[in-house]
């Protein structure tokens, strides 16, 4: 288990911070000061809970062309026919998995192909899984397309503590099954757009290991 690179910053400023602060109650109040305990110790709690939202595992990941593999870890809470508004203006076979802040928040590549279309779009914040959330929040649009032309859409989608989406991929970049495809922060959730008709492996309140577990055919 490693630290993930998108929290050394976060980690760093944070722990520079709470020094700051602790010393300051420190000086003043003295390490008896019941006020001193307490905010050492809500620094200690919060600090672990920094440090495990940027964990990083290794995993043995399932590679398959045949697949579609989890892009994250989560709560599989969304498989139904929407419309699909901004690139395939169609309906489209939507899954949705719901990242929890305990959750690992690394995304990962689900097939290899080649990246079409990216976008980034501003918006509101949400809660994760309300309706509107896929539209109307802080998002990112990658769609992949494999060899016989069959594509991918994935939307990373801020919740209402996630305050940034990061992602790495370019149009026309090829890109790898399992490999690093972004990151969020504090809680949200991805949506995958698949075409009609799609065989999907996994079930509703499933929880996926991203990497690892199987969504559907490819």
């Amino acid at each position: 288990m490693t630290l993930h690179r998108e929290g050394h910053t976060i980690l760093i400023s944070s722990a520079i911070m709470m020094m700051i602060i602790n010393g300051a109650t420190y000086y003043w109040l003295g390490p008896n000061s019941w006020i001193f305990m307490t905010v050492l110790a809500l620094c200690i709690i919060l600090y672990i809970l920094f440090l495990q939202f940027f964990r990083y595992p290794t995993r043995d990941q399932t590679i398959s062309d045949k697949h579609l593999i989890a892009p994250c870890d989560g709560k599989l809470v969304v498989i139904e026919e929407v419309y699909e508004p901004e690139y395939y203006k169609e309906k489209r076979l939507q899954i949705s998995i719901f990242m929890s802040p305990i959750n690992v928040h690394a995304n990962w590549y689900p097939a290899s192909g080649r990246v079409s279309y990216v976008r980034y779009h501003k918006g509101k914040y949400l809660v994760a899984w309300h309706p509107k959330a896929s539209t109307e929040n802080e998002r990112s649009t990658i769609v992949i397309e494999k060899d016989n032309k069959t594509s991918v859409l994935l939307r990373q989608v801020a919740g209402a503590l996630a305050k940034r989406i990061v992602y790495y991929p370019h149009e026309n970049d090829k890109v790898r099954q399992g490999a690093e495809m972004g990151f969020i922060k504090f809680g949200s959730r991805v949506d995958i757009y698949l075409p009609l008709g799609t065989k999907v492996h996994a079930k509703l309140g499933q929880k996926t290991v991203g990497g690892v577990t199987v969504i559907a055919d490819f």
